[in-house]
């Protein structure tokens, strides 16, 4: 009898924004030139403080098991980090320090999902959370938020896709791939369904701290219902350019935080322990290196912004947060490159990796399949080459 391999594991697509990113770096490699617009994480180095943090612990030995669910050190910079900028009280045992905010994403919907629940995704989304929550037997819904919406799914239409078998929403602002951040007033309206439908609010904050225009809120902190129903997720990843070092955390209620902690104490044992020097450092210590990559971020985005405004072609809505443009290549798609038409977007992707040495996410698996991510978590010089080589390529299209 042949041996079968898990459905569930088959039925996972492989991530497309790692695969781009696969592609420049195997090209680059190669010595090719290309600019990669691909990347999720800041181009700056960790700052020199959290290294140091590092190496002082792998000296003096701080190289075991911690607890599974964190360093009691790191849940009280975490607390202190909830509080004073977010505005949320959480005891330690309501924190669960993970392998990175991805690992938090699944301790949170395998500690909430039981088969067949199901989790309204508002779309465009970061392309992992529908795999995450399949791999947790859950059941993704998806609302769509159109451009005209600011890409921001409203709380009527959250409220029209409830059925007696959701469980949650999943809740990113700043939002990956869009930029775009819910106002306190739009999160008011989501929080009184969450409450009066009563399911769980997943409130991916991995952002927060790259705001250009508004502010950030978590909407745990807009009243005491909500905040129960919520489970709020960041990590030191993007805001402190430590995406290798894979910490991320949560905060929510002591039930949902002790099956969290549970889990991963038989899946990982604990979080890396040098890493979690790392991170508590990052919290405590200096925050200018943050607010350093913020300006230039901020930099970076406006000159973005007005050029992919002045291509034709192809457009975007300027983003309050994080580091990507959203753009909007639907006209691009009926156009023709060397007499074939281009129609789709992984098409018009290989094109310009191919042949202009530009990486680009096609967004078809953020649920747009006729946008693209770019990111301006590179260069300046490396995004007014990768414009002006997209630019060129626009140019050729008729």
């Amino acid at each position: 009898m042949a041996l079968t391999l898990s459905k569930k594991a088959q039925a996972v697509k492989p991530s497309s924004t790692l695969a781009i990113t696969a592609r420049a770096k195997q090209l680059k490699e190669e010595g090719i030139d290309v600019v990669g617009f691909g990347a999720g994480e800041p181009d700056f180095n960790t700052p020199d403080n959290i290294c140091e943090a590092a190496i002082k612990a792998i000296h003096d030995g701080f190289t075991k098991y911690t607890p599974a669910d964190g360093t009691i050190e790191l849940k009280k910079a975490v607390c202190d980090k909830f509080w004073n900028f977010n505005h949320l009280k959480y005891e330690t045992n309501q924190i669960v320090v993970s392998n990175g905010g991805k690992h938090s994403l699944t301790n949170i919907f395998e500690a909430i999902c039981n088969p067949g629940d199901e989790v309204i995704i508002p779309t465009p989304y970061w392309l992992s959370y529908p795999e995450i929550v399949k791999l947790a037997d859950g059941i993704p819904v998806f609302v769509r938020a159109e451009r005209e919406q600011n890409y921001k799914v409203t709380a009527t239409q959250i409220e029209a896709a409830c059925t007696d078998k959701t469980k949650a929403l999943i809740l990113n602002s700043p939002s990956n791939p869009s930029g775009m951040i819910y106002t306190r007033k739009e999160l008011e309206a989501i929080a009184e369904v969450a409450v009066r439908r009563d399911f769980y609010v997943v409130s991916d904050e991995m952002y927060e701290h790259l705001i250009y225009e508004g502010e950030a809120i978590s909407i745990a902190s807009l009243n005491d219902e909500i905040y129960k129903r919520t489970i709020t997720c960041s990590g030191v990843a993007k805001s402190y350019s430590m995406t290798g070092w894979r910490i991320g955390f949560t905060g929510s209620s002591k039930e949902i935080a002790k099956l969290m902690g549970s889990m991963q104490s038989h899946q990982t044992s604990n979080p890396n322990s040098i890493a979690q020097k790392a991170a508590y450092e990052a919290l405590v210590g200096p925050q200018d290196s943050v607010r350093n990559m913020h300006a230039e971020f901020h930099k970076r985005r406006d000159y973005m912004f007005e050029r992919i405004s002045g291509i034709k072609l192809v457009s975007a809505l300027k983003p309050q947060g994080a580091f990507y443009l959203f753009v909007d290549i639907s006209q691009a798609l009926d156009k023709e490159y060397n007499g074939i038409k281009i129609g789709v977007v992984d098409k018009l992707a290989q094109i310009l990796i191919e042949e202009y040495k530009v990486a680009v996410v096609p967004c078809e698996d953020f649920g747009f399949a006729n946008h693209i991510r770019l990111s301006y978590a590179i260069s300046m010089e490396q995004i007014k080459k990768g414009l002006d080589r997209i630019e060129d390529f626009i140019e050729k299209l008729v």
